[in-house]
């Protein structure tokens, strides 16, 4: 294109009518900043009739709890953009606390509270705004609504539903095992700033139990704690809001902890060697004495079984179990005879009915004794060879003459002497003969 070609195009250009839209109007109002629009509606002159939308302004929505000054708090400022500042509008306020908690200022709008406000007994307030005309008493805008939102300040600190909990965990248990969760709560506003945000710490307990910052569930922070060793644990935890940060409330709670009882101890005899003595004379299921293992466990962790595992006296001898006293009562088998054998030995043997395959390593979980018997002689009467005797004897004998003989035996081991009497219903016929 060339220049003179350009020229002609820009003359005819500037040639033709233009239009422009200017309808679209923006006035600066107090904060926040409101931009108000304004449309052209035609009217029946054909004129353009320019209506503009008005509204509410607020500068402030928020209040702050527990203030403490010596004035009314402000609140905010309601204001119409009809007010021109000349005192023909009035200011009506209404809903939440209208009137005895919020005030107006029924000329210029201002909001006060009357009084501390605390966010934990009510976190807002619902009110409503009116702008009439003096003059007339006709509402110049429409009735609006608006909320006044308590600030929230950390005048809350966290506390515990309990003073004291109690919780347990096996003994023994691995690194990290949760034991129990407490909980704090705050009443603060969880939705603003940090005053809610609660951070749990062990105040005491340590190095045994540990606990988590954000969640306050505890647990185990030492291997191989053992019930045997220690059993109670005074825990007392911490929860602090702010984050934990300096400058946050705190409160405290204490956590009894009990180890329970796992079955990590074998059960022991307090003797090698056990001697019991029984007469011979003891029946059959009488009871000669009894043996114990010592377990450090409880309940059913320390229960045994004993049994006789070895020994020459087997035959003789049983032994039972007594729930109860968890003991091992040696009982007669079979009649015993002093004479015939004086000391018997037995191995007995205590072992644990419930085990734990994870304590396998501590094992084993039984333990022997020897229990040497002795037999106790009694004294038995003696026995005659027979029953009964006969001899025959001639009339006019001598005095002093042998008629016949009978023999008594001493089962004693040492015999003691034999004193042997006779009588007779027949008087005189014979007298007392005494022998060894």
């Amino acid at each position: 294109m060339t220049i003179h070609q350009f020229l002609l195009l820009f003359l005819f250009w500037v040639c033709l009518p233009h239009f422009c839209s200017p309808e679209i109007m923006f006035r600066r109002t107090p904060v926040p900043q409101q931009r108000i629009l304004s449309s052209r509606v035609p009217r029946s002159d054909g004129k353009i009739l320019h209506r503009q939308k008005r509204g509410w302004m607020w500068n402030q929505f928020f209040l702050l709890e527990e203030y403490t000054g010596s004035d009314y708090q402000y609140v905010g400022k309601l204001h119409s953009d009809q007010d021109k500042g000349d005192g023909s509008l009035k200011y009506i306020l209404s809903g939440d606390g209208a009137g005895t908690l919020f005030i107006i200022d029924e000329k210029t709008g201002d909001i006060h509270a009357t009084r501390r406000i605390d966010r934990e007994e009510k976190a807002f307030y619902t009110l409503r705004a009116q702008a009439i005309n003096r003059r007339t008493l006709r509402p110049v805008e429409p009735e609006s609504e608006f909320v006044i939102k308590i600030h929230d300040i950390n005048d809350n600190e966290p506390t515990f539903p309990e003073e004291i909990y109690t919780a347990s965990v096996p003994e023994m248990s691995v690194v990290g095992t949760s034991v129990v969760q407490v909980t704090a709560t705050d009443a603060d506003d969880p939705s603003y700033g940090n005053s809610a945000r609660v951070i749990y710490s062990i105040l005491q307990g340590q190095p045994y139990f540990s606990v988590e910052p954000e969640t306050g569930i505890i647990r185990t922070a030492l291997p191989n704690m053992n019930r045997e060793n220690r059993e109670q644990y005074q825990v007392v935890i911490q929860a602090k809001d702010m984050g934990g940060q300096m400058g946050g409330l705190s409160g405290t709670t204490t956590v009894n902890i009990t180890l329970t009882d796992v079955n990590d101890n074998p059960p022991r005899f307090p003797q090698n060697t056990i001697h019991l003595r029984v007469l011979e004379s003891s029946p059959v299921g009488t009871a000669i004495g009894s043996v114990k293992a010592t377990d450090a466990d409880t309940g059913k962790n320390a229960e045994v079984e004993y049994r006789i595992i070895d020994g020459d006296g087997t035959d003789m001898f049983d032994i039972v179990t007594e729930k109860d006293t968890q003991e091992g009562i040696i009982t007669v088998k079979k009649p015993l005879d002093y004479e015939s054998r004086r000391l018997y030995t037995l191995k007995v043997e205590a072992e644990n009915t419930h085990v734990d395959p994870r304590f396998y390593y501590l094992g084993p979980f039984k333990d022997t004794t020897i229990v040497k018997i002795s037999i106790e002689d009694v004294d038995e009467p003696p026995v005659f060879s027979r029953s009964s005797y006969l001899f025959e004897v001639h009339e006019d004998i001598e005095v002093g003459t042998i008629i016949g003989t009978v023999m008594a035996r001493d089962p004693d081991s040492i015999s003691s002497p034999i004193r042997q009497s006779q009588r007779d219903n027949t008087r005189g016929c014979f007298c007392e003969n005494f022998g060894c």
